[in-house]
């Protein structure tokens, strides 16, 4: 009995220990660990097998999270090795022998190439019919673009590779076409996306589809294969036949016309295919797709601040047509290719024009339309003839926007004014500098807008067209935004300067102000622009450059970083001149005396209401460019703001008294120096002379004395 009572309460002790030890491990181990991560402790997370945090193996952070690891790549974490093909899945993969293969041991998957023993599956009759190395190539979703619609669409895409028997090419070929048409004609959850996964996607769809088609039509037969879907997608291919020399592939809304000669152009020793796809319903992903244009084409403000792109927007009037061939290299062919596209009726407005355009797309799958390499040959009201020196996505599109062809004219008035401007503000800044009979805080204020305006200008004439290196043009943009938006808050400060002057004239608090104000001005005049061009730059880098101008983006309203500040800085500095001009006006009526500081603020006024306008007003007109009288606008835009420089130097110099004064000075002086230069030049010659003639004498007289005693 003892024995039983002592038995008990140890028990439950042991019970006790076991549930404080499982209490305090619960302790020990974290609860915020997301899905498919176990906890360490009770602060940090690991990822399970086959899923990684975008940090380190084990984590702290709660917004971290474990996605699945893709070990198929690419780059392929692992290998499978010959004939076979690796297939992802959550937290794992798995192995398949590749189309026309098949496991020694009749398994249907492996693990990695210690396990693979593909072999041939074919019967010798089709091994007979099939050519070697045709294979269904791999075709993958888009990254990080979450779409059930899009995921099931590729899991037929993967379904039909793993059955690709390449004897039955022409069925794989259909049922491929035949999913892509039911995917565009009902995309459900694809229409939610954001219009950049949109694009994404259609060009996933596009190179996608051209790639696994031109692989499984080397396994076609001789002569042309054309399929029609149920939702209007079309296919045309043809394989070459002997005695071939021209391609004609027609469909319903598209005819392609060419050489065979361009597609043989390779040594690829295949069989020469061309192919013609029509897509109808890819413009639903193409939506509101930008058009950019050739340099030449492109509809900008001329002269000094054309860098400011205006939106084009389009309408698509065609289908999308992929065209491809078994030649891999199609940017640059010997010969254009032809394609006459069959579109709805359109009446083209005075503000519209039809291009012939291209997808292009960069590697990451985000794209926009583009004219280059591409010219239309002829349009009508219901089709348009265009010709390509290369292949790829082509439509038709309506542009709705005032097409202005490239003024020469407009150019040279740039350069020139430009180059005038760069002279005055250098000979301004040098007189703003040295004068120093008129330094005070306006004439610093003058020094620092000349500069800014000067490296402005300077960067444009030489950088504003860089655009070849992607990361160079974005910094030359966001320089030229910074130093033009310090130009204009220096005209700010100008304008502040000129009201506080004029208001000294009826309260006597111009001192202690101008002293609080030059402390602030250079942090202003310098400072708040670095702090909007930051900000700017944070947010959207990628806006910073566009593909014909190292300039800003006009896409989701990046521009008015730029138009934003100027338009709040002209409207402020409109109230300071209308402010200054009433205190003058009444100061004229009311009173006569200190008439010497009245005139000086009225030639202040009027300098600085030139400068408002000469800055101000140019802007306003390369906003006006639009409509009937867009032409004379950028004239007067390109005149006008390519001589803001001759202006500042006629105003704040030239027209200055003191400056002229100091100007005859420096040229007194001048002609001083060269005329004392010139008599100490004469003296030293006369001198030189005399020098000369005293050596001849003496070379001579020792002759002359021998010659007598002989």
């Amino acid at each position: 009995m003892r024995n039983r009572n002592l038995l008990l309460p140890g028990l439950l002790m042991l019970l006790l220990l076991t549930l404080g030890a499982s209490a305090q491990n619960s302790r020990d181990c974290a609860q915020w660990c997301p899905p498919k991560s176990t906890c360490v402790n009770a602060t940090a997370c690991r990822c399970s097998p086959g899923f990684s945090s975008s940090s380190r193996e084990i984590f702290t952070s709660l917004l971290e999270s474990c996605d699945d690891i893709n070990e198929c790549g690419p780059p392929s974490a692992v290998s499978c090795g010959k004939f076979a093909d690796c297939w992802n899945t959550e937290g794992s993969y798995y192995c398949t022998c590749s189309p026309g293969y098949k496991l020694a041991s009749g398994a249907k998957t492996f693990r990695d190439e210690s396990e693979n023993m593909c072999q041939d599956a074919l019967t010798p009759n089709q091994l007979l019919l099939s050519p070697a190395g045709i294979f269904f190539p791999t075709w993958t979703p888009p990254h990080g673009i979450k779409s059930q619609r899009l995921s099931h669409f590729f899991e037929r895409v993967q379904d039909l590779g793993r059955k690709f028997i390449p004897a039955f090419v022409q069925d794989t070929i259909q049922d491929l076409v035949q999913g892509v048409d039911e995917l565009l004609e009902t995309p459900e959850d694809l229409e939610a996306l954001p219009r950049s996964e949109q694009h994404c996607v259609a060009t996933n769809l596009l190179v996608g589809l051209e790639d696994v088609l031109r692989n499984l039509s080397q396994a076609l037969p001789n002569g042309t294969l054309t399929f029609n879907a149920s939702a209007g997608t079309d296919l045309s291919l043809k394989v070459r036949e002997q005695g071939d020399r021209n391609v004609i592939l027609s469909q319903s809304q598209v005819k392609m016309l060419l050489n065979w000669d361009v597609v043989h152009e390779s040594d690829d020793s295949g069989a020469s295919v061309v192919g013609l796809v029509s897509t109808p319903g890819m413009g639903k992903l193409l939506a509101e797709a930008r058009l950019v244009l050739e340099p030449e084409r492109q509809a900008v403000p001329h002269g000094a601040h054309k860098g400011v792109l205006r939106g084009v927007s389009s309408v698509l009037l065609s289908h999308v047509i992929s065209a491809f061939m078994s030649n891999r290299d199609t940017q640059n062919l010997s010969s254009p290719i032809t394609f006459i596209f069959s579109h709805h009726s359109v009446t083209r407005g005075p503000m519209q024009k039809v291009f012939c355009v291209f997808w292009d797309h960069t590697p990451d799958g985000y794209g926009h339309w583009s004219t280059t390499g591409c010219r239309m040959v002829a349009t009508g009201d219901t089709s348009t003839t265009c010709q390509c020196t290369h292949l790829s996505s082509f439509a038709v599109l309506v542009a709705h926007y005032n097409v202005q062809e490239e003024d020469p004219m407009l150019a040279v008035i740039t350069y020139l004014g430009l180059g005038l401007s760069l002279l005055c503000l250098l000979l301004a800044a040098l007189t703003f500098l040295l004068c120093k009979t008129i330094q005070n805080t306006s004439t610093s204020i003058h020094l620092q807008l000349s500069i800014c305006l000067f490296l402005a200008h300077l960067l444009f004439l030489t950088a504003i067209n860089r655009t070849e290196i992607k990361v160079l043009c974005a910094i030359i943009a966001g320089a030229l935004h910074y130093l033009y938006l310090a130009s204009f808050t220096w005209m700010l400060l100008e304008g502040l300067n000129l009201f506080l002057t004029a208001r000294n004239l009826t309260v006597v608090i111009y001192s202690s102000v101008s002293r609080v104000m030059k402390k602030l001005m250079f942090p202003v005049g310098y400072g708040v622009p670095a702090i909007i061009v930051a900000i700017s730059a944070a947010s959207r880098p990628h806006l910073y450059g566009t593909p014909t101008r190292c300039w800003l983006h006009t896409d989701k309203g990046f521009i008015w970083t730029f138009l934003g500040p100027i338009c709040t800085i002209f409207s402020i500095n409109l109230a300071f001149f209308l402010m200054t001009f009433w205190i003058v006006k009444t100061k004229l009526s009311s009173i006569n005396r200190d008439v010497s500081s009245l005139q000086n603020t009225r030639m202040l006024t009027f300098k600085a209401t030139a400068q408002l306008l000469i800055l101000g007003c140019t802007w306003c007109l390369g906003i006006l460019q639009v409509g009937p009288a867009a032409h004379v606008m950028a004239y007067l835009f390109t005149i006008i703001n390519s001589l803001q420089g001759v202006f500042i130097f006629l105003v704040y110099c030239l027209l200055s008294q003191q400056v002229r004064e100091q100007y005859k000075k420096w040229f007194k002086g001048v002609r001083k120096t060269k005329a004392e230069s010139e008599k100490y030049t004469l003296s030293s010659g006369t001198m030189s002379d005399a020098s000369k003639h005293s050596v001849v004498r003496y070379a001579v007289l020792p002759e002359h004395f021998t010659n007598q005693s002989s």
